[in-house]
């Protein structure tokens, strides 16, 4: 978030909203398990509490580091590297994962939905 509003604020805002939101069934996704496998509520809440608090962390980690050295080519570098990354994660890690389920076929066409939304959203942004 911190890269994307240091090339454009109200880019970045959105972004951090997106965020937010993210992190509500992010959130779910990691306490539901830990709390299946510990019957602990305290463990589930402090697990997803953890997970939510380090990122603002990371940010201001980001800033303190960043900001002195921080240009059009490095803020470029650093979007590529993100996203590629995301990709990455989603086409190496998630995507395998869904093939081993019975209708495999329905994730295929929510990768390429997905893609396709996310290329409606950057032509009109």
């Amino acid at each position: 978030v911190f890269v994307t509003s240091a090339g454009d604020l109200s880019i970045g805002i959105a972004l951090a909203v997106a965020v937010a939101i993210h992190n509500i069934p992010e959130g779910i996704a990691i306490s539901i398990p830990i709390f299946y496998a510990t019957k602990s509520k305290k463990k589930a809440f402090l697990y997803s509490f953890g997970s939510g608090f380090v990122e603002p962390i990371g940010a201001l980690i980001a800033i303190l580091i960043l900001m002195p050295i921080l240009n059009p080519i490095i803020l470029a570098f650093l979007l590529a590297f993100v996203a590629g990354v995301m990709v990455f994660i989603s086409f190496d890690e998630l995507l395998p994962l869904t093939f081993k389920e019975k209708h495999n076929h329905i994730s295929v066409l929510g990768v390429i939905i997905g893609m396709f939304v996310m290329a409606l959203s950057l032509a009109f942004i």
